[in-house]
């Protein structure tokens, strides 16, 4: 927590003693706190950025997507040595960083009778939520904030905290839209007070929780499909809609995907990742990937051959790994993708394919690639014909690079089985994980039943 509060500082325009109060988790949660909504917004938004979006669990789950990996001897966590106490971080990160703080931010802002901070609250809780269940399963959260005894909450089913985000979010859409209360300005680094663009976040995240229900128990693919077109319909649209987190590039301010590259000093991108990029000629291998030191050259560490020089190795390039680059939370192209594949369900590969394009194009456009480039052409030409046959692994492979090492990559290949991977030899695991280990310090102070499931056992949707 102190080391948090380090970066945090620096990046919101609060006071050290306004953080300090805020991050304090032993407070009751159910007594609302003395600081303003405008002091407690900002350090959570970083929070979300360097801790969940671009946190220690996204770096897992990249190295199982085999899109980076340590440049150590195996066995290492690229081929998923893993145990419960590899977790316990992660979920603190979730539960006391994020959720406990935006249940306090919530509860105050309903108090203060603040709806346009209490919307905000709802929906990077459906977010944090949301990404927490796709990698644990079922978790707590009916009880998991009532009063200063909640050490051992019940775990809620998926499908009911599913219910519970749909819920957060049409709440949220409602309080934003009717903006009452005081305004959210320089102390949102997401979006500057921008109503309308927290409501598009918020349709858009209906629709990504919508997707992942298509081959749940007792849900069909077109029920959800359609239902995500609906909220589509009042999502993201355009770049311009993205959710960022902005970082300045100095020693306290720092695009936590940069730390992780250089910071533990053993992290590379891998030959899969690179490799997939030049095998497509994708113009944006040079956006994405850096180019290795010793050679100049875009290249990756052979997941699996053990350690090299590192300086022999690419590391993510200066778009998303930059020590000032941006940590995008949510991106417009992930709705336009979204998008493609509802349509690509409902009514065929023939009515996606306009959308499918112009969500390749949109992304191009972001990274800085002039679309009319012959470079652009050739790749959208290539890339860009979608077919009975490949409609749903292109669509998922391009929504992948669009969304650099988001952990919804991980959702859609449980979900699809796209982009491709393989099993890593392990003589330990039979099949590539499917869910993250429950950690060992809640095993310890919250035994379930369910914390005995193993990394192969498939959380409730992924049927």
């Amino acid at each position: 927590m102190k080391k948090s509060l380090l970066i945090i500082i620096a990046l919101a325009a609060t006071a050290f003693t306004g953080c300090k109060k805020y991050l304090d988790v032993n407070d009751n949660p159910n007594s609302p706190t003395n600081v303003s909504e405008s002091l407690m917004l900002a350090p959570l938004e970083a929070s979300i950025s360097q801790y969940i979006t671009a946190g220690n669990a996204s770096s897992l789950v990249n190295q199982w997507m085999q899109n980076c990996v340590p440049n150590q001897p195996l066995p290492n966590t690229v081929n998923y040595m893993v145990t419960s106490s590899t977790f316990d971080d992660f979920w603190k990160s979730f539960y006391v960083t994020a959720l406990n703080n935006l249940h306090l931010l919530n509860i105050q802002a309903t108090a203060n009778g603040n709806g346009k901070y209490a919307g905000i609250s709802k929906i990077l809780t459906a977010y944090t939520l949301g990404n927490a269940t796709d990698l644990w399963g079922d978790i707590p959260y009916s009880e998991a904030f009532n009063g200063t005894d909640n050490t051992t909450p019940v775990y809620d089913s998926q499908e009911s905290i599913y219910n519970t985000i749909q819920a957060l979010l049409d709440s949220a859409i409602v309080e934003v839209n009717a903006g009452t209360g005081t305004s959210p300005s320089t102390d949102d680094y997401f979006y500057s007070g921008d109503m309308t663009k927290w409501a598009k976040m918020a349709y858009t995240l209906k629709a990504r929780y919508y997707m992942h229900l298509t081959k749940a128990p007792g849900y069909t693919a077109s029920a959800q499909a359609t239902l995500a077109l609906t909220a589509l319909s009042n999502g993201m649209t355009s770049n311009s809609d993205d959710c960022f987190f902005p970082y300045a590039g100095s020693s306290t301010s720092s695009n936590p995907w940069y730390l992780h590259f250089f910071n533990t000093s053993t992290l590379v991108l891998s030959s899969h990742y690179i490799d997939s990029l030049k095998a497509f000629s994708d113009p944006r291998l040079p956006y994405l990937v850096s180019k290795a030191e010793n050679t100049g050259l875009y290249n990756g560490n052979d997941i699996g051959s053990g350690a090299g020089d590192l300086l022999d190795y690419s590391v993510a390039g200066s778009f998303y790994g930059g020590i000032g680059s941006n940590v995008y939370v949510l991106n417009a192209a992930e709705a336009l993708f979204l998008k493609a594949e509802a349509t690509y369900i409902t009514s065929g590969y023939a009515a996606a394919q306009p959308i499918y394009k112009a969500a390749v194009a949109e992304n191009l456009l972001k990274v800085g690639i002039d679309t009319t480039s012959t470079a652009a052409r050739n790749y959208l030409s290539s890339r860009g014909t979608l077919t009975a046959d490949n409609a749903m692994r292109l669509i998922i492979e391009e929504k992948n690079a669009a969304n650099f090492f988001s952990m919804e990559s991980y959702v859609d290949w449980r979900r699809t089985g796209y982009p491709s991977i393989k099993l890593i030899t392990n003589d330990n695991i039979t099949a590539i994980p499917r869910r993250f280990l429950y950690p060992l310090n809640e095993i310890t102070a919250n035994p379930r039943a369910i914390q005995s499931a193993k990394l192969t056992d498939k959380v409730w949707w992924d049927n």
